[in-house]
């Protein structure tokens, strides 16, 4: 008998998978404790792997149910709602039907609130939708500024779409806004989408960004936009 694709039964699936000692490792790994940047998040202790294999089964789940799952305290719950939201995404030649998945995305992003949700999501759903609206890319303009941590990542890492379709335009102008920025998680964002310039749009494009900004730019992401250049290139812009 096929299992029904409801709430009830994916959340029984997710939990029936929980290993309390991988839980204690993720929760330390994603900064659960009290002041950091992910408390109060609750791990259940289950792989991506995993969590995979149950979105892949529950694709068909409909939107109350993932909005349910992504207004849970736990992690691996909305890691799932979101990685279903991107195989509905890729599944669609519907461009009504891939609106109404950015929308509830947009809608919900305040429980989209740890790096590994932002990462394996935005890309793949605003990013690549905001490549093909052109007039939307201002979405990103306006979370950047965001005063949310998680609305400034989204905002950083969301251009991946735009580097490996060639493009570097978007990527630039997002991590110049973000330049004066606090946060080590928003500094690793940046440097990382800006090495992935380097290394799969145009090199010089990397170059000529470090030399107008390596001043102002935080040693984290500085660190992380260099890594694949060459010792004596790596060093002439650390000792700046």
């Amino acid at each position: 008998m096929t299992k029904k694709i409801n709430f009830i039964n994916i959340s029984r699936e997710i939990k029936n998978l929980a290993n309390k000692e991988k839980a204690l490792i993720l929760q330390k790994f994603f900064k659960t404790g009290k002041g950091q940047y992910g408390e109060g998040d609750i791990f259940l202790g289950l792989t991506v792997p995993q969590q995979r294999i149950i979105a892949k089964k529950y694709i068909a789940l409909d939107f109350k149910s993932l909005e349910r799952l992504l207004k849970s305290k736990i992690h691996e719950f909305r890691l799932i709602a979101l990685l279903i939201l991107v195989q509905k995404y890729q599944a669609s030649d519907d461009l009504k039907e891939k609106g109404k998945i950015i929308n509830f995305y947009l809608k919900n992003k305040a429980f989209i609130n740890n790096w590994d949700l932002v990462d394996l999501s935005a890309p793949k759903i605003l990013g690549d939708y905001l490549f093909f609206q052109k007039e939307g890319v201002k979405v990103l303009d306006k979370l950047a500024v965001s005063k949310n941590l998680w609305d400034k990542r989204i905002a950083m890492v969301s251009t991946y779409a735009f580097i490996i379709k060639g493009k570097s335009k978007e990527v630039l102008r997002i991590a110049k806004k973000l330049l004066a920025d606090k946060h080590d998680l928003i500094h690793k964002a940046s440097g990382w989408m800006l090495r992935e310039v380097g290394k799969r749009v145009n090199r010089k494009i990397l170059l000529d960004f470090l030399d107008e900004n390596k001043d102002r730019m935080a040693r984290t992401a500085l660190r992380y936009a260099i890594e694949h250049l060459s010792e004596k290139e790596r060093q002439s812009y650390l000792k700046r």
